[in-house]
């Protein structure tokens, strides 16, 4: 495989906020396309036109992407895709750890973790589900 793995969310109808809330959180390139300033607007109804049809945030090796449904229905948050960050310091963790839980879930403690990283598992405001990892001398 020669791209990595880029997980995409769905959001119901707060993708725009839940992006910028990543933006201002890790930086980089955030691009946000609503459908009614996209080239398909003609393909939905005008209700939809302030959804987000594809955003992505981008920052180095780190990159998602993200929309709203756009009108296919009710969003069913599961617990089948979390986002894995690995981070180089213990400032960056003890940051991550907490932004990410204000508003949201603790679902494991920043902990030091028997296989000798400091570990933290979180789900966002957002219903997003985090794994916060520093590997430890």
């Amino acid at each position: 495989m020669k791209n990595p793995v880029q997980p995409y969310l769905h959001f119901q109808d707060n993708c725009k906020e839940a992006m910028q809330f990543y933006h201002k959180l890790f930086g980089g390139n955030l691009e946000i396309m609503p459908i009614g300033e996209s080239p398909a607007k003609e393909h939905f109804p005008e209700d939809l036109y302030d959804q987000i049809l594809h955003s992505t945030l981008s920052n180095g090796d780190f990159k998602f992407m993200a929309s709203d449904m756009c009108g296919q229905g009710d969003l069913k948050q599961g617990n089948s895709v979390q986002l894995s960050l690995s981070c180089d310091t213990e400032d960056e963790i003890n940051h991550l750890y907490q932004k990410l839980s204000e508003g949201g879930n603790v679902v494991q403690k920043l902990e030091p973790q028997f296989w000798g990283s400091l570990f933290a598992m979180v789900i966002d405001k957002f219903g997003v589900r985090w794994m916060l990892s520093l590997e430890q001398a």
